[in-house]
């Protein structure tokens, strides 16, 4: 078999196959599905400082090729975390990402704070969240934001950081730098892109927030292009992330530039998805001569 081990900021993955947040919950829904040591990192469902009940349903629309949500990070809170998930999650031999969530600075850094001692192995900033201190304007919109808020986190966070970024900018790469600059160990992109549906009976949007995050395999080439924008501008490793489905899109994603992925709305239709990709990319990396995943990152040619 052909080398799938990855290194992100210094933590070793078995392969470079994650789950992504708010897909996955704490692991225990899949277990019945598939032994959780096969996967290379879990990135758990957004975490509050405490519990949050989320947005009023209706809260999820399908949408041609993906999806809306607007489930509002409903969660139970740090506390119940640690004391009812992270014991089962500790028995668990794959990368622990705890993916945080606030509404102002303060609560990133409290979270940061209370889980730096525990089994978790890294921390992902949802910087999507809207910060209540500044009108409502999502943390990572402006470089400025995005990195106040990742130069205050740093502060706290005892374990290596990933920031999770939003494509609803103009220029991802410039934010990307930006955190960077204070301290982000990794990024990872892209998060969901802002849309909206209207039923057309009764003239009111389908989602009660009126919007949500589109996300399934129609944000795929989205990903990809924002992907190697990132990778081509930044030093620290790049989580690629938007409509993968197969291990062709996991390939195709490193070769635009990411260091792993991560499989998030695959895995309502097919659970399998994420053990699927990773058999698929062993073997084409063997029926390629390939001896090592890393050697496919960033090796696309561009005209």
């Amino acid at each position: 078999m052909s080398n799938l081990k990855v290194n992100i900021a210094g933590v070793e993955f078995k392969n470079p196959v994650i789950t992504a947040s708010g897909c996955f919950g704490f692991g225990r829904e899949y277990e019945c599905v598939y032994p959780l040591e096969r996967l290379g990192g879990i990135s758990l469902k957004g975490m509050t400082f405490k519990e949050r009940l989320g947005n009023p349903p209706p809260r999820i629309a399908e949408t041609p090729s993906g999806m809306l949500n607007s489930v509002g990070l409903q969660n139970p809170g740090v506390e119940h975390f640690l004391k009812h998930d992270m014991p089962y999650l500790a028995t668990k031999d794959t990368v622990k990402i705890a993916n945080i969530a606030g509404s102002c600075i303060e609560d990133y850094c409290a979270i940061a704070e209370r889980l730096s001692e525990s089994e978790i192995d890294m921390f992902e900033l949802n910087i999507s969240c809207p910060n209540v201190k500044q009108g409502g304007v999502a943390f990572g919109t402006s470089c400025e934001n995005a990195a106040h808020v990742v130069k205050e986190v740093r502060k706290y966070a005892k374990k290596p950081m990933i920031v999770k970024l939003s494509p609803n900018v103009t220029d991802i790469a410039s934010i990307a730098q930006a955190v960077e600059a204070e301290g982000a160990d990794a990024v990872s992109l892209i998060n969901t892109l802002l849309g909206m549906r209207i039923d057309i009976n009764t003239r009111r949007p389908i989602l009660k927030n009126n919007v949500g995050g589109l996300s399934g395999p129609a944000v795929f080439p989205v990903a990809v292009r924002m992907v190697w924008q990132v990778a081509n501008r930044v030093k620290i490793p790049v989580i690629g992330m938007g409509g993968i489905e197969k291990w062709q899109d996991a390939i195709e994603m490193m070769m635009a530039g990411a260091n792993a992925i991560q499989i998030g709305a695959a895995m309502f239709y097919n659970p399998k998805a994420p053990i699927e990709v990773i058999d698929g990319m062993n073997q084409w990396l063997e029926d390629n001569h390939i001896s090592d995943i890393n050697e496919i990152v960033g090796t696309v040619q561009p005209w």
